[in-house]
């Protein structure tokens, strides 16, 4: 049988990198569209087409003479890329999937577990309301033109290069020195962290399948953990202790609107996720992959090198004038 021709515009990111080695280990027929500026190395095994997705004439150069029977692009964000994407691909590709974002979903959520007919409603972060435009043009041509389209959902999806907070690596250094770190709230809200690795097995298993076909899905951990256990996770892995200080979310947002956007939008708010119908389409998906030892891989991956061991002066002070916002509350309570 024929393989599977798939296209990936990117496919070297945290998300990505995963899905590219596991449609390659599938026998896929796998092509990248990179503007080769990614610090990671390309799978052994994939085509490479260099262009820039972002940049209309390069990309028709690069993909000239090319038909795939399935597309997805990793970097699209706003309705302008989408409808680039559809004037790109009309006619050429069977199946184009778009990344979307757990993070469209209604805010506060109304019911859990979030199903994927959960609505869509984001009024606190631009990033969510940009992907649920994408998401309502793409159903547009879904529905006038029979364009074959697949949305996918990821939550918070990390690998061992990424810490799962906000500060990043410098979370793990100020835990590390005996410093305090900030968690939002009371920090028992409840979060989902997903390895890229099982993210992979149930996103790779939709590509080229019919029942996927003009569909919508969310792929995350079963795993639902509270902010203080993750931060305590993470110490662990670092062997330390986690003194932690809570501040609302609200404060943090004065201090930095983009992490105040990412928590006010998302992160402050508990979630946990039916994943029954990706298990449905794609049999036998499951993650399995508990964030105790995703924390163990983050930690050893920094600590081989000590050039990835970098603090973010500017993260650190805002940490250090969090603790002291902290501290001036309690002081006049």
């Amino acid at each position: 049988m024929k393989p599977l021709k798939v296209l990936f515009i990117g496919g070297t990111g945290i998300i990505s990198s995963a899905c590219s080695a596991l449609a390659l280990a599938q026998g896929m027929q796998l092509v990248l569209l990179t503007r080769g500026k990614s610090s990671r190395p390309i799978p052994a095994g994939a085509q490479v087409l260099t262009g820039d997705i972002n940049d209309p004439a390069s990309a028709e150069e690069a993909l000239r003479g090319h038909d795939f029977d399935v597309v997805l692009n990793w970097v699209a964000f706003t309705p302008d890329q989408i409808e680039a994407d559809l004037r790109l691909f009309r006619g050429r590709v069977g199946q184009y999937v778009f990344i979307s974002s757990a993070s469209a979903y209604q805010k506060p959520v109304a019911h859990l577990p979030i199903t994927e007919s959960t609505p869509l409603i984001n009024p606190f972060w631009q990033y969510s309301r940009n992907k649920i435009a994408c998401e309502e043009r793409l159903q547009r041509a879904a529905r006038e033109e029979n364009f074959g389209i697949t949305i996918v959902r990821p939550s918070h999806t990390y690998d061992e290069t990424l810490v799962p907070y906000d500060v990043g690596w410098t979370l793990v250094e100020r835990m590390r020195q005996g410093k305090e770190v900030v968690v939002h709230g009371d920090g028992t809200t409840r979060w989902v962290l997903t390895h890229h690795a099982d993210f992979a097995k149930g996103f790779v298993g939709l590509l080229g399948n019919p029942l996927a076909l003009g569909d919508t899905f969310h792929i995350t951990s079963d795993e639902a953990l509270t902010w203080n256990q993750i931060i305590d996770i993470l110490a662990l892995a670092a062997g330390t202790t986690a003194r932690i200080v809570h501040l609302p979310s609200t404060l943090i947002a004065r201090h930095d609107s983009g992490w105040g956007d990412s928590l006010l939008g998302d992160k402050a708010h508990s979630v946990c996720f039916d994943n029954s119908k990706i298990k449905r389409v794609v049999p036998g998906f499951v993650a399995t992959i508990p964030f105790f030892v995703g924390a163990r891989e983050i930690v050893a991956w920094h600590d081989a090198d000590p050039s990835r061991r970098q603090i973010d002066p500017a993260k650190d002070q805002l940490l250090d004038r969090l603790a002291a916002a902290y501290r001036s509350l309690h002081d006049h309570a």
